[in-house]
């Protein structure tokens, strides 16, 4: 890993931002993304000679933002290696999936996502393509509130780490597993009696 690139995390959080980028034909006075300076930090944020930050971290949290359609663009916008992300925080957005753009991102390692509007438990399956993700969050979503909700997340993500910012136990590995298999043969029966 770069070391010039651990850098503090862009951070656009708390913005009020509805776009990341401003192209938008019905909410032409919206901010976005593209127009702000990120927050300054105790750790200070260094630029390359392209004025791009040398950082792999990206906060757009406390924002009001519905859709990542411009995801690529804006990490590419702010980042001196966008392919180099591997923190993201979109939460308390107004996300209401998960967008299959993060699926891109093959170096994200962490990605937060709660308190947003997500309410289809299995969005969480399209996260699985991404090798490296160890932590992520999910809570304050609708998902949450579905009784197989931890084990569903941590079958379809079993390299995780921690979820919900608790660490994942082996034991609910096993059980991520088992409750998998389970699902799986059930769902077979319904099929072939279809």
């Amino acid at each position: 890993m770069d070391k010039t690139m651990c850098g503090a995390p862009v951070d656009l959080s708390f913005r009020s931002l509805s776009r990341l980028t401003g192209f938008d034909l019905h909410h032409s006075f919206s901010k976005y993304a593209w127009t702000e300076t990120p927050r300054s930090s105790l750790r200070p944020l260094k630029k390359n000679s392209e004025s791009k930050y040398l950082s792999r971290a990206l906060r757009l949290s406390n924002n009001s933002i519905i859709d990542l359609c411009d995801l690529h663009q804006t990490v590419s916008y702010f980042l001196a290696e966008p392919s180099s992300l591997a923190w993201l925080d979109l939460s308390f957005n107004k996300l209401s999936h998960i967008d299959k753009v993060l699926c891109e991102l093959h170096g994200l390692r962490v990605l937060y996502l709660h308190g947003n509007n997500i309410s289809a438990l299995s969005e969480v399956d399209r996260l699985g393509v991404l090798p490296h993700l160890h932590s992520v969050t999910l809570h304050g979503n609708p998902i949450e509130t579905n009784k197989t909700y931890r084990n569903r997340v941590i079958s379809a993500l079993p390299q995780l780490k921690t979820m919900d910012f608790s660490a994942v136990t082996q034991q609910e590995r096993v059980l991520a597993k088992l409750w998998h298999q389970s699902n799986s043969r059930c769902r077979s029966s319904r099929k072939s009696l279809h």
